[in-house]
């Protein structure tokens, strides 16, 4: 009870009033502002602000409104609390208001955030929607923060493959934020969960926003910035995650797009690019955790020696060329130029004119797929 009347007093981050807890413990520092002896390190005018707080906290009413919505509050130290929270040390959450069905802990065991611009391009949301999709098939929680652009896009394609998401909020969890995506934020408590650290009914700040993003940070593994311009909000988030030891990673876009120069210049500084599902979980999973080789297509020069590829190369493009001119090309004797021809004129390569040789008029046998034709010379 104290940690819950405790969110309604102290802003998210507040790391004076974490020292205060882990010093004092909640319910005597709820006892001492009550009573009005001041704690240490503390100015008079924020303390008079903080007792003014305290004096309209009531967390029995909170919890009421939480529950009516379908959610509830965890403490640090509860079964459902993520210790990798405590990470954040005297900045680690008072408590938080989850709303939803899942386990808090156990669906940020594997948990990628993914986060960037509001205003993205279509190219941003559909690569948000693809990578969150496919990583939800791998058994993955897609976290984000419910915000317009990459974070919505993110959210509904993890949810249009039955996975499971995790939307982290700058105001209570009775709240739609943005109201745009009431109906979304509806649907990621229905089978997710919606997380913050403010207590029902209280409004987001721009403070609270930035805050939010070190909660996104901490809960999960690593963070992919999708798309973000040099001064987005998202960039934070991958600050606080490079900050705490999580794998950070960027997508990359076109050079021309100013939404992609902020990823770019993740990129630069050290994020890891990445561009598919296996990729992400390759940085963020278990050791093992690879992402499948990419299988690249063949063409059938690929196939040949190099001493074949070599002859290729000595032939004209236009033309024919005699034994001699052929082995010189290719630096090698007239007898291994020979027996290197004849391959190839029976690969469908080359062909024989006279006592010359060509490259095939045929269909080119250097970019085409398939099995090379066989062509017979009298």
């Amino acid at each position: 009870m104290a940690r819950a009347a405790l969110t309604r007093v102290a802003e998210p981050g507040d790391e004076l009033v974490g020292r205060w807890l882990a010093e004092y413990g909640p319910r005597s520092v709820v006892e001492a502002l009550r009573a009005d002896r001041p704690l240490p390190g503390v100015s008079s005018d924020r303390w008079a602000g903080l007792r003014a707080r305290t004096r309209r906290a009531a967390p029995g009413r909170d919890l009421e409104l939480a529950a009516r919505v379908g959610g509830r509050f965890v403490c640090p130290g509860d079964r459902e609390w993520p210790r990798q929270l405590d990470d954040l040390g005297h900045g680690r959450p008072i408590g938080l208001w989850v709303r939803g069905p899942c386990s808090l802990r156990f669906v940020a065991l594997r948990s990628v955030a993914m986060v960037g611009a509001r205003a993205c391009t279509d190219y941003g949301a559909h690569v948000a929607a693809e990578l969150a999709g496919a990583l939800a098939e791998r058994g993955w929680t897609v976290v984000s923060g419910g915000a317009y652009g990459i974070d919505g896009a993110a959210h509904r394609g993890a949810l249009a493959v039955g996975g499971a998401t995790v939307g982290v909020l700058a105001c209570g969890v009775d709240r739609a934020y943005p109201a745009g995506h009431r109906e979304l934020l509806e649907r990621v408590a229905a089978g997710g969960l919606l997380v913050a650290e403010l207590p029902p009914g209280d409004h987001p700040t721009r403070g609270r926003f930035l805050q939010r993003n070190r909660v996104i940070a901490a809960l999960t593994r690593g963070t992919v910035v999708v798309e973000a311009a040099r001064r987005s909000g998202s960039l934070v988030t991958a600050r606080r995650a490079g900050g705490l030891g999580r794998q950070l990673m960027a997508v990359p876009g076109p050079v021309t797009s100013g939404l992609s120069a902020g990823t770019h210049q993740l990129i630069r500084d050290g994020a890891v690019l990445v561009g598919s599902a296996g990729e992400v979980t390759e940085l963020a999973g278990h050791m093992g955790e690879l992402a499948p080789d990419e299988a690249f297509p063949a063409v059938p020069r690929d196939l040949l020696a190099p001493q074949a590829g070599q002859i290729l190369d000595a032939l004209p493009a236009g033309g024919a060329a005699g034994l001699a001119a052929v082995a010189e090309g290719a630096c090698t004797s007239p007898e291994a130029a020979l027996a290197r021809l004849h391959e190839l004129s029976c690969l469908g390569f080359v062909e024989r004119v006279g006592d010359r040789w060509q490259l095939s008029r045929g269909p080119s046998r250097h970019a085409e797929g398939g099995i090379p034709r066989t062509h017979h010379r009298d």
